[in-house]
């Protein structure tokens, strides 16, 4: 059984809030749950401590038994202390696409052969 520890949505339409949970990962996003871990409340402030809580010890204990954590999860644990989340780098993110080169080597050329007529 592949558990994960991740946010269920509750609340209302446009008022988000979010119970930290441990599921089976083929569990419904908000169905069938093993335990509440924790809760975020994302209207809340950035800077307000009870936008993220977190039981411990809990959590400590999931993970010791082999809960994945989902990437917005891995945040708030890291910014807890309890998990380590690995930095992302991916430099060709920005570069542009094959199709948006090709677009910008025909502008170029066109340019380039409208100062040459000059």
């Amino acid at each position: 059984m592949s558990l994960k520890i991740r946010l269920t949505r509750g609340g209302a339409k446009k008022r988000p809030y979010y119970r930290i949970v441990v599921a089976d990962a083929r569990a419904p996003r908000d169905g069938r749950f093993i335990e509440k871990v924790g809760a975020y409340d994302p209207m809340k402030p950035k800077d307000d401590p009870a936008r993220v809580i977190l039981e411990t010890e809990k959590v400590q204990a999931w993970l010791a038994k082999g809960a994945q954590p989902t990437d917005r999860v891995l945040r708030f644990l890291d910014a807890a202390g309890l998990a380590k989340r690995p930095t992302r780098n991916n430099p060709q993110k920005a570069e542009p696409g094959t199709k948006a080169k090709e677009r910008a080597a025909a502008r170029a050329e066109k340019a380039g052969a409208a100062e040459s007529a000059e």
